[in-house]
């Protein structure tokens, strides 16, 4: 089997490593001391093509297939993995629209990603329901105008605190319903330009129509801390039948869909961290002396190094 790239990879890689090593690597720490988001290198990884990697390209997007969208996570991964997850969870909310959405959908919901650096928030996990998506209590109710009433919370919602648009998935009538809707919720655009920095506040969306997105304080993490997590609230949100992507019972199906997309992406996070790791363990020891010679030399260290090698080599092999 042939495991070579092709020259669009090779080409991605390269935009991605100039980022990494000239807009990430030497501002990481004092980014998170400061508590800040990283919008300079959202920016910039917009305008280099880096981020909504999933829109397709009937509405101007690039529309890039899943493993050349792996390595370019990957490698802002070996950057920074708070910055490669933000990056990833916009595509978890927009791939579904991608996937499942008509055509005015995705020119509705998916090009404004195009024209702006926005930020999207893929809305699934609950306080009760993580893995177990049937304890999920969130849901809408039809109302007599044909428009559906939205209400529930969600947690641990990446970009929440930026977010643009939420895709949300709910039930369908009542919390106890066996029927799931995938239903999408635009918002009034956020940019660097109008939010330079929420730090650690909430967020307050009152829409136009009815009802509002209370965001909550952003979770304090121990890793990953450039990516925004928060929780969410849905309360009365009007949510019009061209909101919803799809069939309102196939939203577990649309689950499915997302996550399938997710975890080679997750998987590309991994081996970037791996990565990174493993260059900065040969890096010390190369410097480090013990016993009179360097640390990459004593017979313990070097079988050490080796097994870490070979690790990240299966894990680049399984990813591919």
């Amino acid at each position: 089997m042939d495991f070579s790239l092709n020259e669009n990879q090779l080409n991605y890689l390269e935009t991605v490593r100039k980022l990494v090593k000239n807009g990430i690597t030497p501002h990481i720490l004092e980014m998170e001391k400061a508590h800040a988001f990283p919008w300079g290198i959202i920016n910039k990884a917009w305008e280099m093509g880096i981020i909504n990697l999933c829109i397709p390209e009937s509405v101007k997007g690039y529309e890039i297939d899943v493993v050349s969208s792996a390595l370019i996570i990957e490698e802002l991964s070996y950057g920074d993995t708070g910055i490669s997850t933000s990056a990833m969870c916009n595509d978890l909310a927009n791939v579904v629209i991608g996937l499942h959405g008509t055509d005015e959908q995705k020119e509705l919901y998916l090009k404004p990603f195009v024209e702006k650096p926005l930020l999207a928030s893929f809305c699934l996990t609950e306080p009760n329901a993580g893995s177990d998506n049937s304890m999920m209590t969130s849901f809408i109710v039809k109302q007599d105008d044909g428009s559906y009433i939205l209400n529930g919370s969600k947690s641990f919602i990446t970009n929440a605190s930026y977010a643009s648009q939420f895709t949300v998935i709910c039930k369908v009538g009542k919390p106890t319903s066996n029927f799931m809707a995938c239903v999408v919720i635009p918002v009034e655009p956020v940019t660097s330009k109008e939010i330079p920095d929420i730090g650690q506040s909430t967020r307050e969306i009152n829409l136009p129509t009815s009802g509002k997105i209370m965001i909550g304080k952003p979770e304090d993490k121990l890793g990953q801390r450039l990516s925004n997590t928060a929780s969410i609230t849905f309360e009365d949100v009007i949510i019009q039948p061209k909101q919803i992507i799809g069939d309102r019972r196939f939203g577990f199906k649309y689950i499915v869909d997302v996550l399938d997309n997710a975890r080679p992406m997750v998987a590309a996070i991994g081996l970037g961290l791996a990565k990174r790791a493993l260059d900065v363990t040969l890096e010390y020891t190369k410097e480090r002396k013990q016993f009179g010679q360097r640390i990459c030399d004593l017979p313990v260290a070097r079988d050490m190094l080796t097994t870490m090698w070979k690790k990240v080599e299966l894990a680049k092999l399984a990813l591919l």
